[in-house]
């Protein structure tokens, strides 16, 4: 081996693989926080308490370094939306959003100051 050459060993340790279902962000002047969640429900025979199991991936990354991969996965999803066709919301989760809209209002309804003394 020559005197100007140095050998690097490597280790890479990887991450599980990870399902985010949302993502919390936050900042401050030297960095922007990305805290991927997935939260699952569990269910125990012996509990009648429902429980919930939440793993978070957080990553931090510099200000510039966000900006770029915002550019980045503009990119993708534009490639993506060309292969496959536009992304749309899910049917179900459209049906939801419905749901939970006209729920808010009939609870409006319900809470409003009645129109006659009794």
């Amino acid at each position: 081996m020559e005197k100007d050459k140095q050998q690097i060993n490597l280790n890479i340790v990887e991450g599980d693989p990870f399902f985010a279902h949302e993502v919390s962000m936050n900042f401050t002047p030297t960095q922007i926080t990305l805290d991927f969640k997935c939260i699952t429900p569990r269910t125990d025979p012996r509990s009648k308490t429902p429980s919930f199991l939440l793993k978070h991936n957080v990553v931090m990354i510099e200000p510039w370094h966000a900006k770029l991969m915002l550019d980045v996965l503009a990119n993708v999803v534009k490639k993506y939306e060309e292969e496959f066709g536009k992304i749309k919301q899910p049917k179900a989760l459209e049906k939801a959003t419905k749901k939970h809209k006209k729920a808010e209002k009939e609870a409006t309804k319900t809470t409003a100051t009645p129109s006659y003394m009794g």
